[in-house]
This record gives C-alpha cells, sequence and structure tokens, in this order.
C-alpha cells in the first residue's frame, strides 16, 4: 500500500453549501468596517496591495486538504487576480516554521503549535478555528503491550512531535494520572518516524493525532490507552501572517468562507471524501471515515474564551519550562476580526 505521505491530488467541486448569515456577519462585519473606514481610496488602495500568490500552508490531513481539492478557493481568488500556491508540511510546528521564514501567508495547525511559536517570536495572528475534536487524537501502545493505562508510563519512552497537538494532551493526560513530564523519556520524532518506531517495538508509546492514529489502530493493531476526551480539546486553529491580515482582511476573510463552505460539504458527504482521498493518500476508505468521524466541522470566529484557553496551555508549557518566558496570546489576536 502507498505511503500517507504520497502528495494529495483531488478534484471535486459541486454542491458547496453557502456560509449562514450570522457566521458570515460574524466574520466580515469588522473586516469590511475596516474597508469602508478609509472610503473608496481604501478599498482601491487595499486592492492594489493584494499579493499576486496567496500562499497557504497545509497538512497531510484537515479542512484545507478538502478545499485543495475543490478548488473552489483557486477559482474565486483566481477571478481577483490572485493565485493559490499550495505548500504541504508533516506538521503544525514545521508549518509555523515556514509561515516565520516568510514562505507561508496563512496555515491551519492545532492547539500546542501557536504557543511555541509565539514564544519563538514568529509574528502571527488566530483568524479562525475548528470546534473541539477531543477523539481525533490519543495515546496509543501496541496491541500486546502490557500497559493499561497513563499511569504506567513512568519510565517508558513516549514519542511524539514536540509542539504538536498531542504535546498538550500528554502533558494533561500525565497530569490526571498524578505524574510529571520528568517521570516519562519523551521521543521527539515527526508522525512517518514515530510510526516506524513504534512499528519497530523501539517506543513504548505514541502520542499522535488523525489520520496517523486510525492508521495505526487499522494497520498496526494499535491500542489507545486514551484520547483527548475529558483532558484537552484538541482545536484546529487557522493562522495568517499578522502582515497579510492587517493588509488584507477581506482575502482572510475571503479565505475563511470557502474554509466554512467545504467544511460543511465535508461533514454532510463523509463516505465520498473518503472515496476521493484514499487513492491519493495511500489509506483505505474505512481508515480515512474513522478520521472524518472523529474530526469537526464548521469555521468559528476567534473569541475571548478561545484565547483564555490558548491562555492556559501556554502557562501550563510556561510552569514547565519547556518555553522561555509567560506569554500574553492575546498579543496574537486579529484585531481586525
Amino acid at each position: 500500500m502507498p505511503s500517507i505521505n504520497e502528495e494529495t491530488r483531488m478534484s471535486d467541486r459541486k454542491n458547496t453549501p453557502s456560509l449562514p448569515a450570522r457566521r458570515r456577519t460574524l466574520f466580515t462585519l469588522a473586516a469590511l468596517g475596516a474597508g469602508l473606514s478609509g472610503g473608496l481610496a481604501g478599498r482601491i488602495a487595499q486592492a492594489a496591495d493584494a499579493p499576486k500568490t496567496l500562499r497557504i500552508g497545509y497538512q497531510k490531513y484537515g479542512n484545507f486538504v478538502v478545499l485543495k481539492a475543490r478548488g473552489s478557493l483557486d477559482k474565486r481568488l483566481a477571478a481577483q487576480g490572485i493565485s493559490v500556491q499550495w505548500l504541504e508540511f508533516p506538521a503544525g510546528p514545521q508549518l509555523l516554521e515556514g509561515l516565520n521564514a516568510g514562505a507561508v501567508d496563512i496555515g491551519t495547525v492545532g492547539e500546542t503549535p501557536p504557543i511555541f511559536a509565539q514564544a519563538a517570536g514568529v509574528d502571527f495572528v488566530y483568524i479562525g478555528h475548528e470546534p473541539p475534536a477531543p477523539r481525533a487524537e490519543a495515546i496509543v501502545v501496541p496491541k500486546d503491550s502490557k500497559l493499561q493505562s497513563v499511569a504506567e508510563l513512568r519510565g517508558k519512552k513516549v514519542a511524539l512531535n514536540r509542539g504538536s497537538n498531542v504535546h498538550f494532551l500528554l502533558v494533561e493526560a500525565l497530569r490526571k494520572s498524578n505524574l510529571a513530564w520528568s517521570d516519562i523519556q519523551p521521543v521527539y520524532l515527526a508522525p512517518a518516524d514515530a510510526r516506524a518506531a513504534f512499528v519497530q517495538g523501539s517506543i513504548d508509546a505514541w502520542a499522535i493525532w488523525d489520520p496517523y492514529l486510525a492508521a495505526a489502530e487499522k494497520q498496526a493493531s494499535a491500542r489507545q490507552l486514551t484520547d483527548a476526551s475529558g483532558l484537552v480539546r484538541n482545536v484546529q486553529y487557522y493562522l495568517a501572517t499578522r502582515k497579510i491580515a492587517t493588509a488584507q482582511p477581506q482575502l482572510v476573510h475571503t479565505v475563511l468562507e470557502e474554509l466554512d463552505q467545504v467544511d460543511r460539504w465535508a461533514r454532510d458527504n463523509v463516505p465520498a471524501v473518503a472515496a476521493q482521498l484514499s487513492p491519493l493518500v495511500g489509506l483505505d476508505t474505512d481508515i480515512l471515515e474513522i478520521a472524518l468521524r472523529r474530526t469537526s466541522y464548521g469555521v468559528q470566529p476567534i473569541e475571548p474564551a478561545t484565547l483564555a484557553y490558548q491562555q492556559q496551555i501556554a502557562d501550563t508549557f510556561t510552569g514547565l519550562k519547556l518555553i522561555p518566558k509567560k506569554l500574553d496570546v492575546t498579543e496574537a489576536r486579529w484585531n481586525v476580526a
């Protein structure tokens, strides 16, 4: 069977529903206000300054993959003279490195990568997020492992992608089991390397997210010790460079609107999405359907409660001395949103 790391290409853009009026208002009111505040001259200036290419960072799996496949954003922006460059990354931390290097304008990551990125001085803003999906990440062990609970991970080697969404899951799972971070041996590996280590038996457990999680369960008989339910929310965020979010709020709004439309189509057409993805990502449709049904759908605006949750994550990693200083997450809020 082909690797999950094969290049993903899909095309099908039929039956995309329209964005509900209330959600459209939430995302567009401030952006449109910003455009109108400067009158006609301001709108003309914003259009003149629009980039010729919008660079979107995405991961192997997620809502950007479906949006890329359907082509609706590409077509909409092409009418404005803007092309879309799609850039794939193995995980959120690597994607944010691309954003910091000036190679990405907008991207999607889990709840932990923005914390590490802000601590490293990456200049980004939160522009939207998906609802929580706690069942879409878990800590797994081999099927014949003697480990039956997180509490038994003391002294064990646990693989994870450093600074990814599962980093916070592992911290909170250990805390709930009265274990400290220092009680385990963290092994920082990207998903593909972690999968190999898991199959070879060189690690004891693996903290991972879908679709890698679903693939490990089906193909390698991985067994869950716990998912994120009752521990963390596992929220997917959409981020943008502060520069493009400030200078081009309407362009950012366009991306969010198209994301929300394709989200709702995917939610109601899971078998069709799985069938499209299967030959392209090297995973059977039953694996993809598991992952698709554990994810969440519907772009939501960034609100104070959202940032308060991110602040909790930041404070947790500060307390563990995994980031060097206390952060103010509100500094990464999109003021136009």
